[in-house]
């Protein structure tokens, strides 16, 4: 009975704690830097206009040892803009900078930078050999950082779990969500569908409740029979999701097809993450007598939560 008390009162500080997170998504934002050669070895620079305050007040640029910055004038020498280049302060209001160059010769080179990738090697010329693995490698870590911040995303992956077990048709079912959701991000992120994202949020925040509360049933319903079928239907509805976060973050001109992709893995990363730490506990707590009261239990705290999130966002689509 102690422990009961003990796990109820975990449930409702979960509960509460979840609650009290953005009814929206996880925010990824971007900030922008262009600097744009005027002579050899000479830049003007600044930081693009964003919707949240000016991004200087929350980033500073870490020019190469042979730059010197005056106000907006970056001056390199005979070496040009080569060497180390960082950002001070992204990975905290911002996701990402991306930072821009117009070369002299009319090339340019796009970089993203990450809090897990901050820093970015330039060569002085458009010709970086490393562009496309840089690329990669920050995009791909954007999709696991946005699937592992966005609660709801993972509050749905969770739910299937619970709908499903680890069984074999779970390899089904998370296949079918994944590629559910790739499709509409790609479709989404390359113009080709175009929804307001305030329905799009409503609509996770819907599918969460009813795999929660098909979960806690044990009558043999559609989602029970086909798992798989519902986890496609509601995957391409979370594909609009990352790919409005991806839309926020933006994808460079030159290498748009290999942001995109490494974005998509990322995500499928993260989720990856997100399962095999739910087994780990799984297998943990499978002989524990109060497993199954657990599991009710986070199973009322998951739907109660995803309907106060559908209430919010459903006012927010009528307002």
């Amino acid at each position: 009975m102690k422990r009961l008390v003990i796990l109820l009162r975990a449930a409702l500080l979960l509960a509460l704690t979840v609650a009290a997170l953005p009814s929206q998504a996880h925010e990824m934002s971007m900030a922008e830097m262009q600097l744009r050669e005027t002579r050899r070895g000479e830049f003007i620079w600044q930081w693009m206009a964003t919707e949240k305050r000016p991004a200087a007040q929350d980033l500073t640029p870490l020019w190469p040892e042979a730059c010197q910055a005056e106000a907006n004038v970056l001056r390199c020498g005979e070496h040009g803009l080569s060497g180390t280049l960082a950002v001070k302060g992204v990975g905290e209001r911002y996701s990402a900078a991306v930072i821009k160059v117009f070369w002299l010769d009319g090339e340019s080179r796009v970089y993203t930078l990450t809090k897990g990738q901050p820093t970015v090697q330039l060569y002085g010329a458009a010709n970086d050999p490393r562009g496309m693995g840089e690329i990669a490698s920050a995009y791909t870590l954007l999709g696991v950082e946005h699937i592992l911040g966005g609660i709801d995303h993972l509050l749905f992956v969770i739910g299937l779990l619970f709908l499903v077990g680890f069984r074999r048709r779970l390899v089904w079912t998370i296949t079918a969500f994944t590629a559910a959701h790739s499709l509409t991000l790609a479709s989404s992120a390359l113009g080709w569908l175009t929804l307001r994202s305030a329905p799009v949020e409503a609509s996770i925040a819907l599918s969460i409740v009813l795999v929660a509360v098909e979960a806690l049933h044990r009558r043999d319903t559609l989602a029970r029979r086909w798992p798989a079928v519902v986890a496609f239907l509601f995957g391409l509805v979370h594909g609009l999701g990352f790919a409005g976060a991806l839309k926020e973050i933006g994808l460079p001109e030159n290498h748009l097809l290999v942001a995109l992709l490494t974005f998509n893995v990322g995500v499928e990363i993260g989720q990856l993450m997100t399962v095999g730490a739910c087994w780990c506990l799984w297998r943990v707590t499978a002989r524990w007598p109060a497993a199954q009261r657990l599991r009710t239990l986070l199973l009322y705290v998951i739907g109660s939560v995803a309907a106060y999130w559908s209430w919010l966002r459903i006012a927010a689509v009528l307002a």
